[in-house]
C-alpha cells in the first residue's frame, strides 16, 4: 500500500511538472529619446490625466486581433508594466520634446494650475492579422475653464518590420509617436 501511495505520489509530481507552462515574456514600450521638460517659467501648461483604456485592453496580455471581430490577449507576451501607465509616461515623454514650451503634468485631479487640459480615451491598441499595428482612441483638449477645445478620433496603422511580438511593441510604440505628432500639431494650432 506504501508502495502504491509513493508511486502516485510521484506519478503526480511528474505530471505537475510536465504541464507547467514557460514564464510568459515580457515587454514595455520603446522610449523616445527626450530632452528636459519646461521649467516652472513655461509659457504654457498641458495637464494630462492618464488615457483611459477599454475594458479589452486593460489586461495583461498584449491583444491581437485575429480577424474582424476576433480579438485574443495573449499568455505568454505580456506587458511588463500596465498598459496605460506605459501609454501616459511615454505621451508625457512625447509631447515635452515636441512642445518645449510647455510644461506637461499629469493631471491628479486636485490642480488649480491654468492650463490647458487633455483627455484621452484608447480603444485600439493592438496587433491585427495582416501584419499592421493599430492605435486609436479619441482626444479631448479644454482650455483652464473647462470649455471643450478641440474634440477628435485618432487612428494609425503601422506595418511590422518583421515577424513576432517584439516587432509588435515597436511598432506600436511607433504608432504612439504618431499620436503624439498629431497632439502637438493640434495643441499648437489652438493657442
Amino acid at each position: 500500500m506504501t508502495r502504491w501511495i509513493i508511486t502516485a505520489l510521484v506519478a503526480l509530481m511528474l505530471a505537475g511538472c510536465a504541464s507547467s507552462s514557460p514564464a510568459p515574456q515580457r515587454y514595455t514600450l520603446p522610449l523616445e529619446q527626450t530632452q528636459a521638460g519646461a521649467g516652472a517659467d513655461a509659457d504654457h501648461l498641458l495637464l494630462m490625466r492618464q488615457p483611459r483604456l477599454a475594458n479589452y485592453l486593460d489586461v495583461d496580455g498584449i491583444v491581437m486581433q485575429l480577424d474582424d471581430i476576433t480579438l485574443v490577449e495573449a499568455r505568454g507576451h505580456q506587458w511588463a508594466e500596465a498598459l496605460g501607465r506605459q501609454l501616459e509616461r511615454g505621451l508625457r515623454a512625447r509631447l515635452t520634446t515636441r512642445l518645449p514650451d510647455t510644461r506637461v503634468m499629469l493631471d491628479e485631479g486636485g490642480s488649480r494650475d491654468p492650463g490647458m487640459s487633455l483627455r484621452l480615451e484608447v480603444d485600439r491598441f493592438q496587433g491585427r492579422h495582416d501584419g499592421l499595428a493599430i492605435v486609436g482612441g479619441q482626444w479631448q483638449l479644454r482650455d483652464a475653464d473647462g470649455v471643450l477645445l478641440d474634440l477628435e478620433r485618432f487612428e494609425v496603422a503601422v506595418e511590422l518590420e518583421a515577424d513576432g511580438y517584439p516587432a509588435l511593441v515597436r511598432a506600436l510604440g511607433t504608432g504612439w509617436d504618431r499620436v503624439a505628432d498629431q497632439l502637438a500639431d493640434t495643441i499648437q494650432r489652438l493657442r
